[in-house]
């Protein structure tokens, strides 16, 4: 008899490119590592696709295999995405306050059933624990980021990332840049760079970054312990976790990484700015990542960088975004432009909002660019 074999990953490889306009604009190459095109349309379906798989591979009856999560965002999309190509079921429960937007997601995704319960996440999840999972056998929680396999899951970025740099004549990065809410992805990068150490430049540097108010991994770097902000006040909610991961926390202490922290309103000109250039929709908690490529920022975070280093922003994704929110972001947040470096070569600063770059002062930059 042959051997039974394995359901498929419920994740996908992702392109990784170079963009010429935030290249341009950071002042060194910088690479994009495309999260957002993976099935849920975020990094999570790695790290909760290899948890689901772990779970059916290893349950001594995977016909009866449910999944259980109580996340509304992006998590809660990957666990479904996942389940629905591994053919399992998948439960969401989300509290009463979550976007209407958002269930509609989980329910098209293919969700078994969505579930709205309570004033609060903590009072979602302890009716999943309580009354879903309790006395059920086939029963499988599935945690937004806190766990071993979705660590492991989110580690096949880095040899991934190393192969296809060296399909394009590239050898390793001189820095990786993530962002951070719980740490499940930081976990997973960190730990493929110590597998893959031989493919990267052993001073790879790894940018943690986070938003004030989801400043988790921040705050407890500072104070040399793992600390739990009282709430998250950031508009980029999927980064919106009280604690980090205490494997986050031992791995980036260890590390020696280098954590900043960017406000809102940074955050959401990565975004707008990111659409002009790209043509790429996502969240502020991915937004804060690209926001580093403009106005110098990044060069004040890595001074060592230089116009040669490559550096790969891990480009997250996720799914609670539409224009009209990016529309919402340009209007309360647009005033953040005007004090920034006008770069005619940049795209997005044509379109940047408030008329940043007028059209007399982009004729006069042409004229003036002209060879003769």
């Amino acid at each position: 008899m042959g051997s039974i074999p394995l359901p498929p990953n419920p994740w996908i490889e992702t392109p990784l490119i170079e963009s010429s306009a935030l290249s341009k604009a950071a002042g060194c190459r910088i690479f994009l590592k495309l999260e957002n095109l993976q099935p849920s349309g975020s990094f999570k379906s790695r790290g909760i696709g290899a948890l689901l798989l772990h779970s059916i591979i290893n349950h001594y009856d995977p016909d009866i295999v449910h999944f259980y999560c109580s996340s509304s965002g992006n998590a809660g999309l990957a666990c479904v995405t996942a389940a629905r190509k591994l053919n399992r079921p998948a439960t969401i429960v989300v509290p009463l306050t979550a976007k209407p937007f958002m269930i509609a997601k989980l329910k098209n995704a293919g969700a078994y059933d969505v579930i709205q319960v309570g004033e609060n996440w903590k009072e979602a999840d302890t009716y999943l624990r309580d009354r879903l999972l309790k006395n059920n056998e086939g029963g499988v929680y599935v945690p937004p980021f806190d766990h071993p396999e979705i660590w492991e899951g989110h580690s096949t970025l880095v040899p991934e990332m190393a192969r296809q740099l060296r399909d394009q004549g590239e050898v390793g990065a001189d820095a990786l840049i993530c962002s951070v809410g719980g740490g499940g992805l930081l976990c997973g990068v960190l730990l493929g760079l110590e597998r893959q150490y031989r493919d990267w430049n052993r001073d790879c540097k790894v940018l943690a970054l986070e938003t004030a108010g989801a400043d988790c991994l921040n705050k407890s770097l500072q104070q040399g312990q793992v600390v739990t902000l009282p709430s998250i006040t950031s508009i980029a909610t999927s980064l919106g976790a009280t604690r980090i991961a205490q494997k986050a926390f031992d791995l980036a202490r260890e590390h020696g990484i280098k954590s900043a922290v960017l406000s809102d309103a940074e955050a959401a000109m990565g975004c707008w700015r990111f659409a002009d250039d790209e043509r790429i929709l996502v969240e502020p908690a991915c937004g804060v990542n690209v926001a580093v490529c403009y106005d110098g920022r990044l060069k004040k975070l890595l001074p060592e960088l230089t116009p040669e280093s490559k550096v790969i922003i891990v480009v997250c994704g996720g799914s609670n975004v539409t224009l009209e929110t990016l529309m919402a972001y340009r209007n309360e947040y647009g005033w953040i432009e005007k004090s920034m470096t006008k770069d005619i070569e940049v795209p997005s600063t044509l379109s940047a909002p408030d008329g940043a770059l007028h059209d007399d002062q982009a004729a006069a930059s042409n004229m003036s660019s002209k060879h003769i």
